[in-house]
């Protein structure tokens, strides 16, 4: 019993107390708290300081919460800002460069994974998992893994794999943005904004602690209910995956209850969800033995993400160059694509255009609505 409790506290108390200290001490989200849990966990996890029981547990807790984040990320988008017909260009630009490219990549890289011992229905839900994250962003990894049934130990490759890539991508962006949009697009279309303007994301005003907290438990009540529901219906198709029904059930029904006026009134919603995605990536990376991961024999899999997102953004960039597309938009787009909407900003910043947070954010959280169905879809085509 009191090792249950203290996993438990583990499990739940880390993420928590991390997300806290990010507010104080803004080094933790440069680095990311992913990157500091993914530590943690490889940490304990190989230290031999957890049991069985223990490791049951985090199989069970990451089953759990994988479920909840889906709604709770999705409850509090308004679809309704992304009518501009810029940004749906940019959004089906910025989706069918992802696709295209993970494909292609799939039959490119397929030999290395073949001659690596990996079967085609693994390195299809490696592609499965790539499309997934670089549609709607990191907060898919989770959901798309699961419906896939991607082994932990493929998971904790491609999640680093991914932090190493990204994080190239994040540096050439902050760096470079500036100038590659330039030079392929010219001045900046969005005559409104101006070099002094600040990039924030729209303000909310602080309310008490127990309305904050009441919001949010009203937020996991129904994301409780609607993954019982998901549930419940995955019980009534017969299908040899339950697991994809459930996530693809969870996707549907969080949309739409996200359209309802009480659910958006709910702030807190997002943050929940990614706390709960923080408490899954520590689950799994506890649950992985180093030993057995065989970096050096699974670096197609490093050449394989590096070559789907820069190949998008490059494909991006071109397609944005052929129709006529904001540049700026383009790159938000990239960014809300590859490294979720939060990053967003950050890019507005870079090129000092703060007109394309809103529709930036927009994309990426559309992006992350249907990167659960082209994640999964890609899995059915490829295996």
């Amino acid at each position: 019993m009191t090792a249950t409790i203290l996993t438990l506290l583990y499990l739940f108390g880390i993420p928590l107390m991390l997300m806290l200290l990010a507010k104080r001490w803004p080094i933790i989200d440069k680095i990311t708290p992913m990157v500091i849990l993914y530590i943690i966990g490889l940490v304990v996890g190989n230290a031999g300081w957890l049991g069985v029981s223990a490791t049951n547990i985090c199989t069970q807790v990451s089953n759990v919460v994988v479920l909840l984040t889906i709604p709770l990320m999705l409850l509090g988008c308004n679809y309704k800002s992304l009518s501009a017909k810029m940004a749906m260009k940019a959004f089906f630009s910025g989706l069918v460069s992802v696709l295209a490219v993970t494909i292609a990549g799939f039959f490119l890289f397929h030999g290395q994974a073949a001659a690596a011992g990996l079967e085609r229905a693994d390195f299809a839900r490696i592609s499965a998992v790539m499309a997934g994250i670089y549609i709607g962003g990191i907060p898919n990894l989770a959901p798309v893994s699961k419906a896939v049934e991607l082994p932990q130990h493929l998971f904790l490759l491609v999640s680093s794999y991914d932090l190493i890539v990204t994080g190239l991508y994040l540096i050439v962006i902050v760096f470079f943005g500036n100038v590659i949009v330039r030079t392929l697009f010219g001045k900046k279309s969005q005559a409104s904004s101006t070099e002094n303007d600040s990039p924030e994301t729209e303000h909310h005003t602080k309310k008490p602690w127990p309305e904050t907290l009441l919001n949010r438990a009203k937020g996991i009540g129904i994301a409780l209910l609607i993954a019982l529901i998901a549930y419940c219906i995955s019980m009534l198709l017969p299908t040899q995956n339950s697991v994809a029904i459930i996530i693809i059930a969870i996707t549907t029904l969080s949309i739409a209850i996200s359209f309802l006026k009480p659910v958006k009134k709910l702030e807190g919603t997002f943050d929940m969800g990614l706390y709960f995605v923080y408490v899954f990536c520590l689950a799994v990376a506890t649950m992985v033995n180093v030993h057995d991961l065989e970096l050096s024999k699974h670096l197609f899999i490093l050449y394989y993400i590096a070559f789907a997102v820069f190949g998008s953004l490059a494909l991006q960039l071109l397609t944005a160059k052929i129709f006529k597309i904001d540049g700026d938009l383009t790159l938000a787009s990239s960014i809300a694509f590859i490294n979720s909407p939060p990053f967003v900003p950050m890019v507005a910043a870079t090129l000092k255009n703060k007109d394309i947070i809103l529709p930036g954010i927009a994309i990426g959280l559309l992006g992350y609505a249907v990167g659960n169905y082209l994640g999964i879809g890609l899995f059915l085509m490829l295996k």
